[in-house]
């Protein structure tokens, strides 16, 4: 039995690196706003965002919008894996930076 929509194509590979790279283009944007809940929460903004586009994109493909063989489930599980991989390394950049003081150390205030 032939498969039509194998797993390791070249297409999936695009998929996987279009929503990678959205999720991490549209939490970066998240993150620089002067919206203070857009900057806590980038990296799920970049991650719903991305997504999103994943699946208009697969809504085009099933509409005959895109010349393509039509939507995919296995198209959106590799949108899906690119998004998780993208927050899985913004998550890991943010906590390597830490966004915390060291415990032990001490933070000024003003006297109010």
């Amino acid at each position: 039995m032939s498969d039509e929509d194998p797993w390791l194509a070249r297409d999936k590979l695009y998929h996987f690196v279009f929503c990678l790279f959205l999720a991490l283009f549209f939490s970066k944007l998240a993150s620089v706003t002067p919206y203070s809940f857009l900057r806590r929460h980038s990296i799920w903004v970049g991650s719903i965002l991305s997504l999103l586009a994943g699946a208009a994109k697969e809504a085009a493909d099933h509409l005959g919008i895109f010349p393509s063989a039509g939507a995919s489930a296995k198209d959106a599980v590799a949108d899906l894996i690119g998004v998780l991989v993208a927050a899985f390394a913004l998550s890991i950049c943010r906590s390597s930076v830490g966004s915390d003081p060291p415990s032990g150390s001490t933070r000024r205030a003003l006297p109010v």
